[in-house]
């Protein structure tokens, strides 16, 4: 299978400047009964410091597969290979899968940290949100007095009644509060990364949206590199500087945000795209994605999608395609991107293109408009 790594120049891959987390040729088997799983295929993909790297596929593609992988969290039975490397702003790097369980536990607090799906069951019932921030603390030797300083900190970032929550038991939280408040926990200790699987599932559209405003200011005030795994490509976009399509466990394209939103190359990224429901769009465009996706141990040869692709050939049941780049910073997995940019439209360009046509032709009837809608 074909890996992908950040950029490209003259046709040969080459991280650029300040990667933070290296991960090679990522793979997960489980051995079953009825086969071999492979749940990640042969990953190999770049975070760079300082960036907001957004992770989108659908439910079952190999998302969270890919962040247990960055931090050696992988459960048995399933066995990982591969290579992931983390490099510290001073000292040697540092190979993530070779550490030994008391240097893994530090490392994934004090450096990485991750915060899983489903923030109730993150917590222990049975203790106070307090009584969590401090075993945290003490377990890994940091100073409590100034450790629950900077909770009560972090609390309040995230707009919080620090006080009342340090106090409450997981369940007189509400679900918005309960996963505010798993983000503080996670980088009590400071980590430089912060891994998010899912971080906004379950969650009503307006606190989702509240939930990408926090971590935006998070961000830059404590200067965090994060990996936000979601399928919900248009929520992560406002987050983040680039985005990676994964599908049937493996990275099929990657780019910057912009390039992804307007220049989508492979036709399940266009596709995944135009089955997303868009305010702006009528309801009859948006068009759900046909057939479903792979068995893990029965993924077909050639590229994965082409059971569901329109554009399929003979070529893409028998080859896998290679990453292709399209600039420096933006490659696709797909024998047939060109075909696909030109003869997929996708929806939300059509209607900015409307929008857009409206506004030239009478920019005070829309001005209006916008003011009688405030």
């Amino acid at each position: 299978m074909s890996t992908h790594e950040t950029t490209v120049t003259d046709g040969r891959s080459h991280s650029v400047s300040d990667p933070i987390l290296e991960i090679r040729n990522a793979e997960v088997v489980f051995e079953m009964d009825r086969g071999v799983s492979r749940v990640l295929d042969n990953v190999s993909l770049d975070i760079q410091r300082g960036e907001i790297l957004g992770i989108v596929g659908e439910s079952g593609s190999g998302k969270s597969m890919l962040a247990s992988s960055t931090l050696d969290a992988v459960v048995e039975p399933g066995v990982l290979s591969g290579s992931v490397t983390y490099y510290p702003e001073e000292g040697d790097p540092v190979d993530v899968l070779e550490l030994s369980d008391s240097e893994l536990r530090q490392l994934r607090w004090e450096e990485i940290a991750m915060v899983f799906q489903g923030a109730m069951s993150s917590f222990n019932p049975t203790m106070k949100i307090r009584d969590h921030f401090e075993e945290t603390l003490e377990a890994h030797n940091y100073s409590l007095s100034e450790g629950m300083s900077r909770a009560h900190e972090l609390l309040s970032d995230l707009y919080l009644d620090s006080e009342r929550v340090l106090d409450s038991y997981p369940h007189e939280l509400s679900g918005g509060m309960q996963q505010r408040t798993l983000i503080a926990l996670s980088v009590i200790l400071e980590p430089n990364v912060l891994v998010m699987d899912e971080p906004t599932a379950a969650l009503d559209l307006l606190m989702q949206r509240s939930i990408i405003s926090l971590l935006e200011e998070l961000k830059e005030k404590y200067d965090l590199t994060m990996m936000f795994i979601t399928h919900d490509l248009p929520l992560v976009a406002e987050l983040a500087d680039r985005l990676a399509v994964m599908y049937a466990f493996e990275l099929i394209e990657q780019g910057t945000t912009e390039e992804m939103l307007q220049n989508a190359g492979h036709p399940y990224t266009r596709a995944l795209l135009n089955s997303t429901p868009n305010l702006d769009a009528p309801l009859e465009e948006m068009r759900p994605i046909p057939g479903s996706a792979p068995d893990p141990v029965a993924v077909p040869d050639g590229c994965s999608y082409h059971p569901r692709c329109p554009l399929a050939t003979d070529q893409c049941v028998a080859t896998d395609p290679p990453s292709e780049p399209v600039t420096e910073s933006h490659l696709i997995d797909c024998h047939h991107w060109e075909e696909s940019i030109e003869s997929i439209p996708l929806n939300h360009q059509k209607e900015a293109t409307t929008r857009t046509t409206d506004e030239e032709r009478n920019p005070m009837d829309h001005q209006n408009q916008m003011e009688g809608e405030r």
